[in-house]
């Protein structure tokens, strides 16, 4: 298996333990991570190789955000980078309490990438039209993403599965 983690965050798979395939041609990623694993895919198999599944656990979707919306996410993380981090894991765990994650250091450039990228459709159905099987997972209680709007965007070309009580860890309250 290969698993991508969210930013900021590594050894993070363990949440999604119920959800991941750990096939060897499978390929998953949280969050962050769920970008860094759809490119990772689309590079595997533009290069011939077999990925039969990509996984993506609350996938960043920031495309219907504001751009300054954007800007003030990346000036709140460069002012303080230690508080907005902090803020950011109790948001991925609320309505829970925040659990103990490892941490790695992150860099504004990787916060600039997660908001700013935006999915495309035609690239996931070509990946579809490939063999890759896509697998959404969104949390109805996310308070990162805006799950509506990925619902209605992943549907077009992948299995959802849409729970409707948990965070964006997937982590049912």
């Amino acid at each position: 298996m290969n698993f991508h983690s969210g930013f900021s965050l590594k050894n993070d798979s363990h949440f999604f333990k119920e959800y991941r395939d750990d096939s060897v041609f499978c390929v998953s990623g949280f969050s962050y991570g769920a970008i860094k694993a759809f490119k990772y895919v689309q590079e595997q198999v533009n290069n011939g190789k077999r990925v039969d599944r990509l996984q993506l656990f609350s996938p960043a979707f920031f495309q219907t955000k504001e751009n300054k919306f954007k800007e003030v996410q990346e000036q709140l993380f460069v002012k303080n980078k230690g508080k907005y981090l902090s803020q950011f894991l109790a948001g991925c765990f609320a309505p829970l309490n925040e659990q103990k994650v490892e941490q790695i250091s992150t860099k504004r450039e990787e916060l600039h990438d997660l908001l700013y990228f935006e999915w495309e459709l035609d690239a996931l159905r070509e990946l579809e039209a490939k063999g890759v099987v896509i697998e959404v997972y969104l949390g109805g209680k996310d308070r990162i993403i805006d799950v509506i709007t990925a619902q209605k965007f992943f549907l077009q070309t992948s299995t959802l599965t849409y729970i409707k009580k948990a965070n964006h860890f997937l982590q049912i309250q």
